[in-house]
């Protein structure tokens, strides 16, 4: 296990940008590591519709299994999507990460958004001490572990890019090893963030708008591209319009996009090829 949490370090060692896709369950998890990804990330979003939730309803029970399954599932270090803990208080962060920590998992991220649409973002003392408790407790485990700090401002209404450097600074001086501020739509701003701050950015691609390339990303600074919910939300809106195609027409046409069954079993025997 220690193995892993030291490859998923040296990731964010190595020169360039890497993807760090995001499946929802184990067949998923598998699928990615046999085309050849060198680590994996949970999406809390993805998790939630596997449970047929909204994103944010899962139980801390249910999240906790989610993770152990994922990380159970292949060889490859994981880093889980935990939204804000499973708390409000620094205390609530720091029991996070020692929960997260327990189940082999690489890393976590934390997120400064609320759960409240009323106040969706944490006061930023608070939000700072929240990170901050979670980074002591990293510190106070055994083996390494990758603490991802988000700003949420983007995503909730607040796109406030001086804020959002700000929040990302300090959550850097806090003692975060990842900084993540999903929502930025241009480069030049996602430029100006990683130049903001000396750790690893991660970058969210597969939100609705404009996507760029891992090179362009690359070359601005970006070090982790994750693509939070978007496999997931492709795979259910491909299951949903089959669905919709029976009920309103009778007809089976969406079988002709479908993944032949020899193939997609050969992910799960050993024998699918990248």
């Amino acid at each position: 296990m220690d193995d892993r949490r030291t490859a998923f370090r040296q990731l964010h060692e190595e020169p360039g940008a890497f993807i760090i896709p995001n499946p929802w369950d184990i067949g998923t998890a598998r699928i990615l590591a046999a085309l050849g990804f060198r680590a994996l990330a949970t999406t809390s979003a993805g998790m939630a519709f596997s449970y047929g939730v909204a994103e944010g309803q899962t139980s801390r029970e249910d999240t906790l299994n989610h993770c152990r399954a994922l990380v159970s599932a292949t060889p490859l270090p994981v880093s889980a999507d935990l939204e804000k803990g499973f708390g409000d208080s620094p205390e609530s962060s720091a029991q996070t990460i020692r929960a997260a920590a327990d189940l082999g998992l690489a890393g976590c991220s934390l997120e400064d958004h609320t759960g409240n649409p009323e106040e969706p973002i944490y006061d930023f003392s608070f939000a700072v001490e929240r990170i901050q408790a979670a980074a002591e407790a990293r510190s106070a485990l055994s083996h390494d572990f990758v603490l991802t700090a988000r700003c949420e401002n983007f995503m909730w209404g607040r796109p406030n890019l001086d804020d959002t450097i700000k929040r990302l600074q300090a959550f850097e001086a806090a003692g975060a090893d990842v900084l993540y501020a999903p929502g930025l739509k241009d480069l030049d701003t996602i430029r100006l963030v990683c130049e903001s701050v000396s750790k690893p950015v991660n970058i969210v691609m597969g939100l609705p708008g404009t996507t760029f390339s891992v090179a362009e990303l690359a070359s601005v600074g970006v070090k982790r591209i994750s693509v939070g919910s978007a496999l997931a939300r492709l795979a259910y809106g491909a299951f949903a319009n089959a669905a919709r195609e029976m009920v309103a027409s009778g007809t089976f046409e969406f079988a002709q996009q479908a993944m032949g069954f020899a193939e997609l079993e050969g992910f799960f025997t050993g024998v699918a090829k990248p």
